[in-house]
């Protein structure tokens, strides 16, 4: 292909999953740090929280793996396709169905900021596939880390046995995910570029980490709009109608549910 040539071969700093690495420090930190995150570490999570981010990551699973089967042969995307060990759809699909029933794809609701991102993917998908890679890198080896962790957080917080719906969060093709991770790092890091392609995926895998700060900040603003609202309301109403409220409000819910997407990626980019 006219635009692929071998990349240099001087070490680690040249490899792809590092530089990917080193161009998104600055906006992992960033994420890492929002209280949101830092509550989710600590176990503080809700039923109505986690099905909204499962009803987000459905979506943005299904177009990120629907473009990646579609440019499966693509040179820069064949060697990181592994669909056995890294597909999340069918995992997420019993997870919304424990959580909603059979019925669950009609039940399915995430903001604006997810039907803004897989546009992205279904962008990048039929114009410049090479720029999967970034989104790959970044949702599957942080899900592999990361997501590990918060597995067993919603688990434990939401009572959950065994993985009734936490299905998303297991690897049951990855036997070790330090092992797989080193092959993964290994594959794309032998996907050869241009510099100009390979500047091109840097940036992406940036742009993804600020889409998503962006939607943390909206969030952010809405949370403090409802509590401004319930504060105005006085003491005077329950407890318990506070929480029908709080959890029954549309943007509210749609605002936890991207948040809470957001510590994911968050936890588990720089565990990689």
């Amino acid at each position: 292909m006219e635009s692929m040539q071998n990349k240099p071969k001087d070490g680690t700093d040249s490899d792809l999953s590092e530089q990917i690495k080193a161009a998104t420090k600055d906006s992992h930190i960033r994420a890492e740090n929002t209280q949101l995150m830092l509550n989710y570490q600590k176990g503080q999570i809700t039923q109505t929280q986690y099905k909204l981010l499962l009803c987000s990551l459905y979506e943005i699973y299904q177009a990120l793996e629907e473009e990646l089967d579609r440019n499966c042969d693509h040179p820069a995307v064949q060697p990181i396709y592994f669909p056995q060990e890294l597909a999340r759809l069918e995992s997420l699909e019993q997870d919304l169905e424990h959580f909603f029933g059979s019925h669950w794809r009609k039940r399915v609701t995430v903001p604006a900021a997810t039907h803004r991102y897989t546009q992205r993917l279904r962008e990048i998908g039929k114009n410049s596939p090479n720029l999967l890679v970034a989104h790959a890198y970044t949702r599957y080896l942080g899900d592999l880390s990361g997501g590990q962790v918060l597995g067993k957080i919603t688990q434990k917080s939401l009572g959950l046995s065994g993985s009734k719906g936490t299905a998303f969060f297991l690897f049951p093709g990855v036997t070790s995910p330090n092992r797989f991770k080193q092959l993964y790092r290994s594959r794309m890091n032998s996907i050869e570029l241009i510099e100009k392609d390979r500047q091109d995926v840097l940036k992406e895998a940036t742009k993804a980490f600020e889409f998503n700060i962006e939607v943390f900040d909206d969030l952010q603003k809405m949370l403090s709009i409802t509590e401004e609202a319930f504060s105005e309301k006085g003491n005077d109403v329950a407890s318990s109608t506070q929480s029908t409220n709080f959890s029954s409000s549309p943007v509210l819910q749609f605002a936890l549910g991207v948040g809470i997407a957001l510590a994911t990626v968050g936890m588990g980019v720089y565990a990689f």
